[in-house]
């Protein structure tokens, strides 16, 4: 068991380095495949040869089984859960425990969801982060909980929280000019990928109230809190906010696949959002320039150069870099 400042150095040590220890972290599941030649892990059947339509996907919700409790001596004296130690001694501005739902199963397009909370995935995940750089800084020798969660991608042996992860790109048809946009994620606002870039906007998939399972509809209020700075969306009627109408019609949304990080499990599901740009100036004309997470890059080109950049050059998450060199590939399909 560690003492406080034990703790809070491997924390910080975490904090500094998490896209180096996600790079060298990929190399612990040799036999798990990458998606697109990054760190992303994956599944072979969750990733498809050419995009899908948002709309092909069909969803399930079930009752969640129970899973082993993942007992971990990561933790100071005093504490009983990782999530329950990262609020009292490294808390980021943007972290409370709301429901989720939390992936089951994903077979032939269908994908089936329980219950679960957004702290299920600190305490597996972030804790298997922390017990990774504690290995690095020589405080333990031995990965004992990553070994216990086994392979990451298999739902049935961890709580599987998923955040739907979009890149979004503006097209001008009319000269051909597409441009995209990024987020570099403030450490000491958000729980997760601190330091690092990320597609926008990103969310973790979860209700705002009501009957609101929908990845789509999770997707709207990401768009309009980390795009135009809004209030954080705990219910809508989608059908009568003029915002959410709107976006529906104009963008043309895709999957491409579907990852795990190697440092931290967390599971992101990867689309793309292409918005034709006088329909995408009229919708996102006040677009931030910062949100509560961190700050938002924006009209990125759509090159080869910039694709290269940030997937192999930058500290991008490795979401973010395989959804980016996915989106690559199949530019064609996606923009025309």
């Amino acid at each position: 068991m560690p003492t406080l400042d034990q703790w809070l150095e491997v924390r910080a040590h975490l904090l500094r380095h998490r896209h180096a220890l996600a790079v060298k972290a990929a190399g612990e599941n040799p036999d798990v495949p990458k998606v697109a030649g990054t760190p992303l892990l994956t599944s072979p059947h969750w990733t498809p040869a050419a995009p899908v339509p948002l709309a092909d996907l069909s969803l399930e919700l079930r009752p969640s089984p129970e899973l082993p409790v993942l007992a971990s001596d990561l933790l100071p004296d005093g504490f009983s859960s990782y999530s329950e130690a990262m609020a009292a001694l490294a808390a980021p501005t943007v972290f409370s425990n709301r429901e989720t739902y939390r992936l089951l199963g994903f077979t032939d397009r269908h994908l089936t969801f329980g219950l679960g909370s957004y702290f299920d995935g600190i305490d597996v995940g972030e804790a298997c982060a922390h017990e990774y750089a504690a290995r690095e800084l020589g405080h333990t020798g031995a990965l004992t909980l990553r070994a216990r969660v086994g392979n990451p991608c298999d739902p049935s042996r961890r709580p599987t929280n998923i955040a739907i992860s979009t890149l979004t790109i503006r097209h001008d048809p009319a000269t051909g000019d597409a441009t995209f946009f990024l987020h570099w994620r403030d450490p000491k606002r958000v729980g997760h990928a601190g330091g690092m870039y990320q597609v926008l906007p990103v969310g973790v998939f979860q209700s705002a109230g009501g009957d609101d399972f929908s990845l789509w509809h999770s997707m709207i209020r990401e768009f309009a809190e980390e795009l135009l700075g809004a209030a954080e969306v705990h219910a809508a009627d989608y059908e009568t906010w003029p915002f959410a109408r709107e976006l529906t019609s104009a963008a043309r949304v895709s999957y491409l696949g579907m990852g795990v990080d190697p440092l931290t499990f967390a599971t992101d599901m990867l689309t793309v959002a292409v918005i034709e740009a006088e329909r995408f100036d009229s919708l996102f004309g006040d677009l931030v320039s910062h949100n509560d997470e961190g700050l938002v890059l924006e009209g990125l080109p759509f090159t080869e150069a910039n694709i290269e950049r940030f997937v192999h050059h930058e500290p991008t998450q490795a979401a973010g870099a395989a959804l980016l060199s996915l989106a690559w590939e199949h530019r064609e399909a996606l923009i025309g």
